[in-house]
């Protein structure tokens, strides 16, 4: 299974598109996961018109965005768990406050967004994984998503291009 992995689009009702680069990356996966922070309801069109689409809401998703996805998920494909979450809130690093909403549950993996950093590293047996963001890279060199491939184990990769266009 390959599945596009993305967060933090920040894309306002202005938006008519998706990067060319990430649409160009995402051809061909099976899911995306996107983990928040869409912003704007139309841009989960935008998404869904590459593949179907599982999503949490992020802090700056409205009301209807968070009750159409909620705010973590724990989804399996196969043999693997995987949280899906933002990752924002108070205190300790994102990637921490990710790891730790799953702690009861202890999956695979836990993708998450918020801070806009791309982020690979497994932390106490468990795959953290933040796409960084295809559109809003704030203080990062380039925008970015991810490719998750599932079989009988995993590949998680980063993806970097330069325009939003």
């Amino acid at each position: 299974m390959r599945i596009g992995v993305i967060a933090d689009t920040h894309l306002s009702y202005r938006a008519t598109k998706l990067p060319d680069a990430l649409v160009a990356g995402l051809q061909g996966v099976d899911l995306i996961l996107h983990a928040g922070d869409w912003v704007s309801e139309h841009v989960i069109e935008l998404v869904e018109q590459i593949a179907p689409c599982e999503s949490v809401a992020g802090n700056n998703d409205g009301e209807d965005i968070v009750e159409r996805f909620g705010k973590k998920k724990l989804l399996t494909f196969g043999n693997f768990r995987i949280g899906l979450i933002h990752g924002d809130g108070f205190r300790k690093t994102t990637e921490e406050r990710a790891r730790e909403a799953f702690e009861a549950e202890r999956p695979d993996m836990v993708i998450f967004g918020h801070s806009h950093i791309p982020f690979l590293q497994i932390v106490q047996g468990t795959m953290m994984f933040n796409p960084g963001s295809p559109t809003d890279k704030r203080r990062q060199p380039r925008y970015s998503y991810g490719i998750l491939q599932l079989g009988e184990q995993w590949k998680a990769e980063h993806f970097y291009f330069d325009s939003k266009e």
